[in-house]
Formats: C-alpha cells, structure tokens, sequence
C-alpha cells in the first residue's frame, strides 16, 4: 500500500492533507495515514503549532475550524516525514522549495513520486526552472503537478471546486493521483501537459495583482474584464515562448481560464493588491501581507518580479506590457493607474505584429 506524505502544512497544504486523508482511508491501495511536514511555530500561548495539529485535528493558525481528518499525523522533522513515503505532495512556498529539495536529497524513498501544487518558478543564469522540474532535479523523481481553480478555503468547506493534474510521462502515475485527490466535491482530471499546466497555476498570479489594482483604483468591470482577457493572452504567449509544447487546449482546462477567473474575483494576489492600490503604492507590498494575510505568503509579487527578468533577459518586454507593468508598479518604479497604460497603440503593435490578432 502507498503512504502519503504532504510536504507543507499551510492554508493550501493543510486543504490537500484533508482532502487526500478523506480517499486514503476508503481506497485499499493507499496507507490510512497521512504524513503532514510541518515548519515548527510557536503559537501565541506558548504552545508548538505541531503538538496542537495532532491534539485537535485542526491547523488552527492556517486552516481554523476545520478538521484534517485523524489520520493526518502533523510532523515537525522533514526527513522523518517523508522518508516511507511512496507518494509526496509539495506544497510550499515556491522561494523556499530550493532549500526543502537540498534536504531532502538522499532521503526519499527509491520509486517515489511527487506531485507540486506548488505555483511560482525558480530563475537562474541559465534560465527559468519550473518547480516540477526543480524536484525531479534535485531528487532524481518524476514530478506531475496539481493545479486549478482552487481558492483553499472553500474547498476546505467541501464547496464545489476542480483541479488539473499535468503530466509529461506515465498516465497510470498521473491516475493515481486523480484518485488520491478527487471527492465527490473536489474533480480532478488529467492531461498530458505538465509545463502548460504548471505555467498557467504560476502566471495566473501575475494577472491577479493586475485585477487587484483594477479594484483598488475603482475602475470597474469593464477594465477588470479587459486586464484578464490581456492576461489571459500573455500567459499563452509566454507559456509557448518558453515551452513550444504547450497545448492551447490546456488554458480551457480548470488550471487555465478557470484559475484564472478565480483568483482574479478572489484570493490573496488580488486582495493585497487591492490594498496596496488604494494605499497609493505609498505601503509595500511586504507591510499589506504581514497584515492582510496572517503568515501566509504572496506568490504573484515574486513571480511578475521573476519573470520581468526572463523578458529582460530575453529582450520581451514590449510584447508582454502587462506583466511588465504589473512588476513595475509593485516593485514601485510607476504608480498603480499604470496598470491601463499597457494598451497605448505602440505596445498593441508590437504585441500584434509578435502574436497575431487572435480572438483571446
């Protein structure tokens, strides 16, 4: 039978933790018990973050008010979690996945698999590594990826939601872990595209913080609707640039247009941008997280910082105003009403001549 270990235990983690205990104890072929990492915290009344997962089921810092299920076990040393584990679910933070893969090497299981629900990329010298490929990488494992239109809390309130699993070898792998994920509220698929997949749940972000400054400034549905369809277009543009492989058929699936759509109405990009709009950009972005999001972390901003240097590098910029601007804006270089000016007649040009007039 496969054990499972999920590695990460925050909003989004502690979610995957339910959702997978829930199938491990109906399904003959997996292990009852769900190994959770957890990065040990003190809580305000001196007790460990861990000590508490196991005594009330309930991760009462990143998911309060939900239980886990009682064969979560919360574990606060790494290489302990994982290290019977046939099937690993990483879901960290993206900037800290370096550091947790450098721990872990020599420390899985021969044959174990991973699954990232990770979204964010790593850029290096050489280019930018996807989270995926950093794991098999690092870990000599091969790595699918979960993605879609997921906001955690609600799927923790089992409200209807759907997911994408990519993958780029082995579909009966890849079934597997729709197996493990999917309940009667929760629908998982699979397609045979992982960088695809894995750019959109990365990229989508980016459009996120975009929306965020829309509904800062007021500007209204309209210009909402606009920021996301131009979004939306990047992303392709972007994901095929990098990856020529990349189906357009993905961006329909739950990891695509409907992440997108998502995240743009709801989620923390959107929110903490949202604020930083309304604060004239005059608070940062660190300063609204701190206070908006309670420990947990912002991807959008680091990952349009990310890729504005892979379209630097590459001499992109003027094809992609968007992601440009949204990493202008909250790295504070122009203000959050820049967020429209992407569309002047010059920065249309360029990007048609470059991609086509299509009907995104």
């Amino acid at each position: 039978m496969s054990k499972v270990t999920v590695v990460g235990s925050g909003n989004w983690g502690s979610v995957a933790a339910k959702l997978i205990a829930s199938n491990t104890l109906r399904l003959k072929n997996f292990n009852d018990e769900v190994r959770m990492w957890v990065f040990e915290e003190t809580l305000p009344g001196g007790e460990k973050l861990t000590e508490v997962i196991n005594q009330t089921n309930e991760n009462v810092k990143y998911l309060p008010g939900i239980k886990l299920g009682k064969n979560v076990i919360a574990d606060p040393n790494l290489e302990n979690a994982v290290k019977d584990a046939d099937m690993l679910v990483f879901v960290s933070p993206h900037q800290f996945m370096e550091g947790i893969c450098k721990l872990l090497v020599g420390k899985i299981k021969d044959g174990a698999e991973g699954i990232s629900l990770i979204k964010g990329m790593e850029v290096k010298k050489e280019g930018p590594c996807m989270i995926s490929t950093l794991i098999s990488n690092q870990l000599g494992i091969n790595c699918s990826v979960l993605m879609g239109a997921n906001i955690a809390n609600e799927i923790a309130m089992e409200k209807f939601s759907e997911a994408t699993v990519g993958y780029s070898q082995h579909k009966e792998v890849a079934e597997r872990w729709v197996q493990l994920f999917t309940t009667p509220y929760f629908i998982v698929t699979a397609v045979n595209d992982v960088e695809g997949v894995e750019l959109c749940g990365t990229l989508k972000n980016i459009v996120a913080i975009a929306a965020g400054f829309v509904d800062g400034l007021e500007m209204g549905n309209n210009t909402k609707a606009a920021i996301m369809r131009l979004g939306l277009k990047e992303m392709m543009a972007f994901s095929k640039l990098l990856f020529p492989s990349v189906k357009d058929s993905t961006f329909f699936e739950s990891c695509g247009v409907a992440d997108l759509i998502t995240t743009c109405m709801g989620g923390r990009n959107r929110k903490v941008a949202e604020a930083y709009a309304r604060n004239g950009g005059k608070r940062s972005f660190e300063e609204l997280e701190e206070e908006l999001l309670k420990g947990q972390k912002l991807q959008g901003v680091l990952t349009a910082k990310e890729v504005y240097e892979v379209l630097s590098h590459h001499g992109w910029l003027e094809m992609f105003p968007l992601f440009s601007s949204v990493n202008l804006i909250s790295q504070g270089r122009l203000p959050p009403s820049a967020i429209v000016e992407h569309s002047d007649n010059k920065s249309r040009c360029l990007y048609t001549r470059k991609f086509g007039n299509s009907s995104l």
